[in-house]
């Protein structure tokens, strides 16, 4: 009952307002900036890996530019590009992820204005703790009680989604793809995901920023080289593969069947959908961490913002679709006519979001091996997540209640961390995606109301 009724709100919000909004902004943005993702790639690109190290030091207040983007990367680079992607393949069809591409080439301008927007209204006090996020920029561009009340509908909005139902995702993500690869039973990774959780929680920011500038790297380069020798043993296919993804984002009833209409919409919304929930571009939860970065002025950070977004879509969950479908809708594969109820993978077992990467990689590398390597490559993915969504949480805890109920919020999350590896994966996932949406609303109302102090921004760069 409570799952259908997820759904249905769900299903209102990525169909009709989700897409909407998400293209808006992202359009929007585009234009005023004069393609601000394509004018400033570059300089983003130089930005990050010229400042790239894996031992930044210690900052008496935020973190190194490239300490916010390994935290902002942690955050988007999670179970949505493994779990994510293979559901809205699943769901939608190979052309899900042509429109995930869309929707990460227009989130690059979002989340640039995200993060200068981050930067311009965060507050710095006098312990040196800093404060920025949606919460900020919202009632700077809404006074009054109107901005009150959407950047507390926000701020309850990304506790629920990121703080609490988010890490359910994750853990639960975890929890199975090991129970998978090593027969672990779920609820002993959560037990380890809670014992690790906590101690990084209690470092404080400075801990947090060490961790995941030193995970991120390490864990998108490992998993970048298993996707590249699965793609090497499959090269013959890979033509087909790219060629899958553009023709069934315009026919996508030839391979998730129905009428042309319901399966345009249902690979639109997924892509659009899932794309959020990887890059979370105009979701308000990266901002946080951009608030975070010590630069020398809001453009700065911006730059950097979008290769975030280049790199967790073009790159490892691009990688990742690229391995599922070369291997799994290609003439050998198990689902070349489509994926149904019935399909199930080598050992039996039907084919779930949930292990629909496991069964690609092990095509190549062989069952065992194949679903380890997801499996420890999902952990760092998904920790590194709960890292950096905990920390999101948290900003908006002490914005609603202060410091004090910090501890309470910390405890809670453990607890939701725990439950994750025992509850429903599509409860689970529904909950998440309801209030991964539902903080988009106040998001983008911000951003397209501030659209003025991005442009002064950007215009000060010619």
């Amino acid at each position: 009952m409570l799952l259908h009724l997820v759904q249905t709100i769900n299903s209102y919000l990525s169909d009709y307002v989700l897409v909407f909004l998400l293209i808006l902004v992202g359009v929007w943005y585009t234009i005023r900036t004069g393609f601000v993702q394509i004018r400033f790639f570059g300089e983003g690109i130089k930005s990050v890996f010229g400042n790239l190290s894996l031992r930044g030091r210690k900052h008496e207040s935020g973190m190194s530019s490239f300490q916010a983007l390994a935290t902002a990367i942690a955050a988007q680079v999670g179970t949505g590009n493994i779990v994510g992607a293979s559901g809205a393949i699943l769901t939608g069809g190979p052309g899900a992820i042509f429109w995930m591409w869309v929707i990460a080439f227009f989130g690059m301008a979002t989340i640039y204005a995200e993060a200068v927007l981050a930067q311009e209204t965060r507050i710095k006090h006098e312990d040196g703790i800093i404060q920025g996020g949606p919460v900020y920029y919202i009632t700077k561009a809404f006074k009054g009680n109107l901005g009150s009340f959407l950047a507390g509908f926000f701020a309850i909005a990304i506790i629920l989604a990121l703080g609490f139902f988010g890490c359910m995702v994750q853990s639960n993500s975890i929890g199975s793809t090991f129970q998978t690869a090593f027969g672990i039973p779920s609820w002993v990774i959560g037990i380890v995901l809670v014992v690790n959780c906590a101690v990084i929680f209690l470092g404080g920011m400075s801990r947090l920023a060490s961790v995941t500038e030193k995970i991120v790297p390490i864990m998108a380069i490992v998993f970048i080289i298993g996707g590249v020798l699965v793609l090497i043993m499959r090269i013959a296919y890979l033509p087909a593969t790219i060629g899958m993804i553009f023709r069934y984002a315009f026919t996508p009833q030839a391979i998730i069947g129905g009428s042309f209409g319901m399966a345009i919409k249902t690979a639109v919304s997924q892509g659009a959908k899932r794309g959020l929930f990887s890059n979370e571009a105009g979701m308000g939860s990266t901002p946080h961490a951009h608030a975070q970065a010590n630069v020398a002025k809001p453009h700065d950070q911006g730059v950097v913002a979008m290769i975030g977004v280049f790199i967790d879509t073009f790159i490892v969950l691009t990688l990742n679709a690229f391995v599922i479908i070369s291997t799994l809708y290609t003439p050998d594969g198990i689902l070349a006519n489509g994926y149904t109820e019935s399909s199930v993978n080598a050992a039996g077992e039907a084919i779930v979001k949930s292990n629909l990467a496991q069964t690609a990689f092990s095509t190549v590398f062989g069952q065992t091996f194949g679903n380890a390597f997801v499996a420890v490559c999902l952990f760092f993915f998904a920790f590194s997540t709960v890292l950096s969504w905990n920390m999101f949480g948290k900003i908006n805890v002490i914005y609603l209640f202060g410091k004090k109920y910090v501890r309470v919020y910390e405890v809670i999350a453990l607890v939701f961390i725990f439950l994750g590896t025992l509850a429903s994966n599509d409860l689970v996932w529904e909950l998440s995606d309801m209030f991964n949406q539902l903080m988009v609303i106040p998001n983008a109302a911000a951003l397209l109301a501030l659209t003025g102090m991005v442009i002064a921004t950007v215009e000060r760069q010619r």
